[in-house]
């Protein structure tokens, strides 16, 4: 005797093929999507949290070619986004004025400050004969 079948007994679903492709391709994006956003995000840009002072004649300035030099209030000193101890940033900009001898420098100070530091930071800035030297301030409404 010959058993014909005339119908497949299994019954593939594909729909939960397709929504698994659906699911993943979401997680994908929005994981790509969020870690751009957290990357990018300008917050996260500058990492140092500087307060600057208003002045009613600030003005833009123009270029990237600038040494940033930024002190915080608790009196921390940054060269360019990385953290220099306060006896050490005399010598680190000694050293890009040597590999830099046009130097361009900007001084970003938070409003709250120490004074002390801000005439350190002058004082080495002095010392090492930096003439280009900006000082930044928000402009007032």
């Amino acid at each position: 005797m010959i058993n014909i079948k005339g119908k497949s007994d299994y019954l593939v679903a594909l729909e939960s093929v397709a929504m698994t492709d659906i699911v993943l391709n979401m997680f994908i994006f929005f994981f790509i999507s969020f870690s751009l956003l957290y990357t990018f995000n300008p917050s996260r840009v500058s990492k140092i949290d500087v307060k600057l002072p208003k002045a009613s004649s600030a003005i833009s300035l123009k270029g990237s070619g600038k040494t940033i030099l930024a002190i915080t209030k608790e009196g921390e000193f940054f060269i360019d986004d990385e953290r220099i101890a306060p006896d050490d940033f005399k010598k680190v900009l000694q050293l890009k004025l040597k590999d830099n001898p046009g130097l361009s420098l900007l001084l970003k100070v938070d409003n709250a400050a120490k004074f002390d530091n801000v005439v350190r930071a002058l004082d080495a800035i002095n010392e090492l004969n930096i003439q280009k030297v900006s000082i930044a301030a928000m402009k007032k409404d």
